[in-house]
This record gives structure tokens, C-alpha cells and sequence, in this order.
């Protein structure tokens, strides 16, 4: 197996963190990207650091310059690069009313156009080389949009059409764009799930006051239940980096809870999805 160069944001916890030592033991190069690395994330910057084959990078994804500099650096430290896994993303929990305008556009900033500006940077060097992998992390609540959460499924709807559009355009140039829908996990992106900053309006929603509680007292025993691994997302990222070029599933669900659910979503509308790419004389790019 070839070592490739490995680009991860949200290295500092949950998902991000596991994929990064996950990936590092296969001996990849990685670079863990981290925002304030030498204030609240310095101490998880400097643990990476030691790990073997890691070097952090200080990147804040909703700054431009930021995002470019750090890319830069690993241009230049290595030439090209591999493999880029937008990991980083933001939630928030409510009713949708709640939610300001920049309240989603937060959401927007961080889980769709973040994504976005590395996938910008990282293509020229993929299509020179005629190969790459660009793993989107999205969610469950990409294919559905659940109450509660319809301001997080929004901006995962957006990644997931960024995603799907994409791996058609690109697959022929040798690039693969593959999406991870994880289900919950215990993870510590669950524990600081943001809410509406409107949050008077909650107060309106009476009618519907008890089903928050009733959401989390079902995750909870969900979790009793089938015990999900955060480990398992990080697995999915290592066996998409291990399959051979063009042979990567567009979707890969991540979710012993209701994964069945989206499984089943996702074929169905690929099945649709594909005659609809025939009909407007696509059928090239399904090859």
C-alpha cells in the first residue's frame, strides 16, 4: 500500500481524533488540522504532535486566509495531496424558529463552505495526478430532516448534494468524493450541541414542549442498547482510503442504531437517481 498524504480537520476531538490516529498507524502521512492550537486546543495539539507520523496545523475553517496558509504549508512540506476528510462540524438541537439567520449561517460556514474552500484547494493537485480521495463527513439527518435538528440537516443536506454532484464530475478525472452518513454516537460533538439564539420563541411551542425529552430518553437507550463505537466512523475512513481508485461507494452509512433506515433511503433513490442522470444523457458518468 502506497503512503499517502492525509489532510483531517476537527482533529482535536470525536471523530477527527480517532481518524487521525487511525490513519497515522497505517503509517500515512497526516496532518491533523486544529483551530487555536496554543489556546483551548493546545494541549490536544501538543498530544498529537507526539503521535507518529501526525503534524498539526493550525487552521480556523471560517477564515479564508487561515484555511489557505495552512494548506500552503502542506503543499509545500509535501508537494501534493491524497486525501482530504472534512470531519469539522458544528449541530444545533431546537425548534428551527428559534434559529437566527446567523445561527444558519454558521451552520452554513462551517459544515458546507469549509468543506468546500479545502475541496477547492485540494483539486487541482488530485486532477494533475490523476487520483484522490475527498471523504465528506455528514449525517443520517443528510437524508432526513428530523424536528429538533432542521437547521443541522440543512447544511448536511447541502454538503451531501455538494458531495453527490461532485463525485460524478470529478470520477472521471480519477478523483473519488465518498460521503460517511455516521448515525449518534457518544462522541463530544453530541455533548455541545448549540441551540437557536432566539430562544423566547421556544416558549410559543408548548404544544410540542416534551418531545426533546423524549428524544434524548430514546438516544439513550439506543445507546444501551447497541453501544455505538465512535471507533467505527474512523474504520469507515481507513477502509474508504484502502479500496482502489474508483471503486468507492458514494455513500457509507456509520450507524448500528437506525442505519438500516438510511441504507435502505439511499438505494432507493440512487435507483432513481441514476435513471434521472440517463434521461439528461449522462450515462458516461455512471461508468
Amino acid at each position: 500500500m502506497s503512503k499517502k498524504v492525509v489532510l483531517i480537520t476537527g482533529a482535536n476531538s470525536g471523530f477527527g481524533w480517532l481518524t487521525v490516529h487511525s490513519v497515522a498507524l497505517l503509517g500515512h502521512k497526516v496532518y491533523a488540522a486544529i483551530r487555536d492550537t496554543k489556546g483551548k486546543n493546545a494541549d490536544k495539539a501538543q498530544a498529537l504532535a507526539q503521535v507518529e507520523n501526525v503534524t498539526v496545523v493550525e487552521m480556523s475553517l471560517t477564515e479564508e486566509a487561515s484555511v489557505k496558509k495552512a494548506f500552503d504549508f502542506i503543499i509545500a512540506q509535501e508537494g501534493t495531496i491524497d486525501v482530504l476528510v472534512n470531519n469539522a462540524g458544528v449541530a444545533m438541537f431546537g425548534v428551527m424558529e428559534s434559529a437566527t439567520t446567523d445561527d444558519l449561517q454558521r451552520l452554513i460556514e462551517i459544515n458546507v463552505i469549509a468543506p468546500w474552500r479545502l475541496t477547492k484547494l485540494a483539486l487541482p493537485y488530485m486532477r494533475k495526478q490523476s487520483e484522490g480521495l475527498i471523504i465528506n463527513v455528514s449525517s443520517g439527518w443528510g437524508r432526513f430532516a428530523a424536528p429538533f435538528m432542521v437547521g443541522y440537516a440543512t447544511s448536511k443536506f447541502a454538503l451531501e448534494g455538494l458531495s453527490e454532484g461532485l463525485h460524478y464530475e470529478v470520477r472521471p478525472l480519477g478523483v473519488d468524493v465518498a460521503i460517511i452518513q455516521p448515525g449518534a454516537f457518544p462522541t463530544e460533538m453530541s455533548q455541545k450541541v448549540q441551540t437557536g439564539a432566539d430562544a423566547a420563541v421556544a416558549g410559543e411551542y408548548q404544544a410540542i414542549a416534551d418531545v426533546p425529552d423524549k428524544i434524548f430518553a430514546a438516544m439513550g437507550q439506543m445507546f444501551a442498547t447497541t453501544n455505538p463505537n465512535p471507533q467505527d466512523v474512523a474504520d469507515a475512513v481507513v477502509h474508504l482510503i484502502n479500496l482502489p481508485k474508483g471503486q468507492r461507494p458514494l455513500r457509507t452509512v456509520v450507524d448500528p442504531s437506525t442505519g438500516d433506515v438510511t441504507r435502505r433511503a439511499n438505494d432507493a433513490v440512487k435507483v432513481e437517481f441514476e435513471k434521472a442522470l440517463i434521461a439528461f444523457g449522462m450515462e458516461d458518468l455512471l461508468k
